[in-house]
């Protein structure tokens, strides 16, 4: 028999699955459970009996009328931390979290149940981000924290041990006052900034105030959710609407009259079940566990809003949470240390799932044994991992999360992702999670959307809480527990799986009313502080890179925003939203664009307008293409290029074509380019480094709309929703040329660091030639982007003197060049003036060829071959 979860198949172990039914005394079972015992890093199999067996009411959309305030309910009562448990000091591997000289901890400990909530006033927020290297000597690699009533979060795993005690703290907010002096434009827009940083210091205040401080606040997976202690088992859901609620899951043989949960006047329902009378826990590790309410909108069971596993069982649509509790010994601990942020980022993005070169969903496990090693033998340093939050539907590409504190099931268990990670940092990778707080998915089986029966609960209600062309729910940001909800998210990735950092998705949706839909951004700073911006949201951003940059000093925040707001990359403490960089967009859109034009229609000043037009004192990860525009309806750059040819002329033992020629020496010039000026980080999507072929489309169905219409399918089929990195490693086709040469691009950028190199200068760009020369650094590049001249004694201008050699050459054999240029040859510079350049050498520039030269002094090991 074979079991199969979201087409993964497993052997079936029925010997090693005990059921049993509730005794006549009422008493649970403590044998029942889903979760096969596994082998080291195996898959963990779940089966069984439906929870769909209960009834659930169809859900029609009520809107909510509640206030929302610090706390939940606007009663003047303590806040929700207070009164679950008031953990004003927590201790964590006996290292203390607060300074013992902060005052605000003895205020803390000193709140009364007289003390007052103010209510949060909706409006405009400010960003401001605490990079502070002082901070820095605060952290260590250390495991997840322990509460004073002996209640942790499941899930933990130990974690490497330090030796020595350091307390975590996020520092206090700055002045937020140096952005206007690296950017004196911003002046004129001083009042919306002060008004700004205003919501953002009033809510780190008020988080100070009334739980504790955000350190302790964005721990909440510590009091929400399941909790176990040495007694039993606590269960806690915010759900202000829910007029009932019940524990429900195997464990009690899912009788909702069996544990009814209690609620206090912030709408948070709780129960705690104590351990079996042998002491066992109540609840059997791989049980599956669900949330039944009675809601305005009808009866309905949920998945656990904080559940960390859910799984699609065999044969059912709806997806069960999964109460993940291993035994100590079955629990993966991590065994290396976490790498240092890198001076130059070097980005791999990636998907797990269609990691594998057969037409299947890959696994944790293959991932770690096939992949990594593959990045890190390709010269990258970090990987940047897509699809990790729990999403139903696959070919969301991840990005429609359901269950933001789970990692996605297809793929393997947590200790499994724990595993990949771990081999990533002995590696020396850094891993980057491609987070989504941006959206929720619209999915109300699995997901947050009308969890407590009405529309409003973590999102706005109505028009504003729903996105039009994501078709997914939108956060409401200026609600406390949302803000708990996604900085406990964003903190709970980086504490119990060690990831390094994040890529935001969608921070320009966040930022804007309109999302950034149907608006073309000009650069006017009125587009940027006005009515339309999200300040409440853009305060979120601020406080959720406090968190990153207080807590984790090393961790790298990335966001995704085309918009250009200024100071994005800006530290908070300066009155920046504190990211560490932005991705540029526009550079991949002005590929695709090019790529449409005659080559007699390319025009170097655009090139080099793009690449080159980004904010001082921000960086940015720079790619040619991203994730994005291989999607259905686009296509790779290499398929731009050649087309069909590469179905049948990229063997090396035929005859190539002019398409394949151009296609193979322009993919080449593009990447190197787009490293070379683009931005300070650089990023490029797995398989693509060879030029992978065609476009990516995850399998999927016919759908049906409500109006008639029809979207049609590719019948369920995983082919074009894989990486075939063996047409890469095939030494007999072309492919195999494109990945040396991205090999040999960030060989070169590890030896000279260009990219984050403050000098920066373009000395040439002729429309005439079509030639483009800058210098990086102390390097020199050359790109001849003419279709068909060459030129001989062709002069560069140069900062430095001396004798410079070539130490990369797209035309190299090596490369799937025509080796035009010889690589003995010494380049002797001359004095005198140049393009704006004290010095110059003469070189051969062949068409279509890029070539990087740098003094001999410095020149590097040459790349093996």
């Amino acid at each position: 028999m074979i079991y199969t979860i979201s087409g993964i198949r497993f052997p079936a172990a029925p010997s090693t699955c005990k059921w049993s039914l509730p005794g006549a005394d009422g008493s649970r079972s403590t044998n029942r459970s889903l979760l096969l015992k596994k082998e080291s890093f195996s898959r963990m199999i779940f089966a069984g009996m439906s929870s769909s067996d209960s009834d659930s009411s169809s859900l029609a959309i009520a809107a909510s009328n509640k206030i929302l305030v610090p706390g939940g309910q606007g009663d003047g009562s303590l806040s929700l931390t207070d009164q679950l448990e008031n953990p004003e000091t927590v201790l964590e591997d006996s290292q203390v979290l607060h300074d013992v000289d902060d005052p605000t901890i003895e205020d803390d400990k000193k709140l009364k149940d007289e003390e007052k909530l103010v209510e949060p006033t909706s409006g405009y927020n400010e960003v401001n981000d605490e990079q502070e290297s002082a901070s820095s000597s605060l952290v260590g690699d250390d495991g997840r924290a322990q509460s004073e009533d002996a209640s942790a979060p499941i899930d933990g795993t130990k974690s490497i041990e330090k030796d020595v005690a350091r307390p975590r703290t996020i520092p206090p907010p700055g002045t937020g006052q140096r952005i206007y002096e690296i950017d004196p434009l911003l002046n004129s827009h001083r009042e919306h900034l002060k008004y700004r940083y205003g919501q953002y210091k009033r809510l780190r205040e008020e988080i100070d105030k009334y739980e504790g401080g955000l350190e302790v606040f964005s721990r909440g997976y510590e009091k929400f959710g399941f909790t176990r202690s040495a007694t039993g088992i606590t269960y806690r859901e915010w759900a202000p609407a829910a007029k009932s609620a019940a524990l429900i899951g195997d464990f009690n043989n899912w009788n909702p009259n069996a544990d009814i949960m209690t609620r206090n006047e912030f709408g948070v329902w709780e129960i705690f079940l104590p351990n079996n009378a042998d002491g066992s826990p109540p609840i059997p590790h791989g049980s599956r566990v669900k949330i039944r309410m009675d809601t305005p909108s009808g009866l309905k069971d949920s998945i656990p809003a904080w559940i960390k596993f859910s799984v699609q069982a065999p044969g059912e649509i709806p997806y069960n949470g999964i109460y993940y509790d291993p035994p100590e010994e079955e629990k993966y601990v991590f065994k290396h240390p976490q790498p240092k942020k890198p001076k130059s980022l070097r980005i791999y993005e990636s998907h797990v799932g269609m990691s594998s070169t057969e037409p299947k969903i890959n696994t944790y496990a293959e991932f770690r044994d096939d992949v990594l090693p593959r990045i890190k033998k390709l010269g990258y340093n970090a990987v940047q991992i897509m699809a990790i939050q729990e999403h139903s539907y696959y070919a969301s590409f991840g990005y429609h999360v359901t269950n933001f504190f789970a990692p996605s099931s297809r793929c393997g268990t947590p200790d499994d992702l724990k595993s990949l990670i771990d081999r990533a940092h002995e590696l020396g990778l850094l891993v980057l999670m491609d987070i989504v707080h941006s959206h929720s998915s619209n999915n109300v089986l699995d997901g947050l959307n009308m969890f407590d029966g009405t529309d409003s609960h973590y999102f706005h209600s109505g028009s504003r809480g729903y996105h039009w062309m994501w078709d997914s729910r939108l956060f409401n940001y200026g609600n406390w527990e949302v803000l708990r909800f996604l900085l406990s998210n964003a903190r709970w990735w980086l504490e119990e799986y060690k990831f390094d950092g994040f890529r935001f998705d969608g921070v320009t949706s966040m930022m804007y009313t309109h999302h950034g839909l149907e608006v073309a951004f000009t650069g006017n700073y009125k587009e940027y502080f006005g009515l339309t911006t999200d300040v409440d949201a853009v305060t979120y951003l601020m406080l959720v890179n406090d968190v990153i940059h207080g807590l984790y000093p090393e961790a790298v925040s990335i966001g995704e925003d085309v918009s250009g707001m200024p100071a994005f990359c800006i530290p908070v403490q300066d009155g920046g939203l504190g990211f560490d960089y932005r991705l540029h967009m526009a550079i991949a859109d002005k590929w695709i664009e090019m790529l449409k034009k005659r080559d007699e229609d390319w025009r170097m000043g655009d090139i080099i307008h793009t690449l080159t037009n980004r904010r001082w004192l921000e960086k940015c990860v720079a790619y040619a293409e991203s994730h994005d525009q291989a999607l259905v309806g686009d296509k790779t750059i290499a398929f731009w290029l050649m087309d069909k040819d590469m179905y049948d002329f990229m063997a090396l033992d035929r005859p190539s074509t002019p398409r394949v020629d151009r296609g193979i020496a322009l993919h080449k010039m593009i990447r190197l380019i787009t490293m070379g000026l683009g931005g300070e980080g650089y990023l490029n999507f797995m398989g693509n480094e060879f030029g992978h072929p065609e476009w990516i489309d995850f399998p999927r169905g016919e759908q049906r709309l409500s109006d008639g219409k029809v979207i049609p399918g590719n019948n369920n089929s995983f082919d074009k929703c894989r990486r075939r990195f063996d047409l890469g490693d095939a030494k007999y086709l072309r492919y195999h040329g494109m990945q040396e040469f991205d090999r040999a691009m960030h060989h070169v950028e590890e030896t000279y660091g260009f990219m984050t190199s403050e000098h920066q200068y373009v000395s040439r760009k002729d429309e005439g030639d079509r030639v483009i020369v800058f210098e990086r650094g102390n390097l020199v590049f050359v790109f001849n982007f003419h279709w068909t001249n060459s030129y001989s004694d062709y002069q560069v201008g140069c900062l430095k003197p001396g004798k410079y050699k070539i130490v990369l050459d797209s035309d190299d054999p090596l490369f799937g060049g025509f080796s035009r240029i010889d690589h003995r040859a010494e380049y002797f510079s001359s004095d005198g003036w140049f393009d704006n350049r004290p010095h110059s050498f003469l070189i051969y520039a062949p068409c279509r060829t890029a070539v990087v030269y740098a003094l001999a002094e410095d020149e590097p090991e040459p790349v093996k071959r």
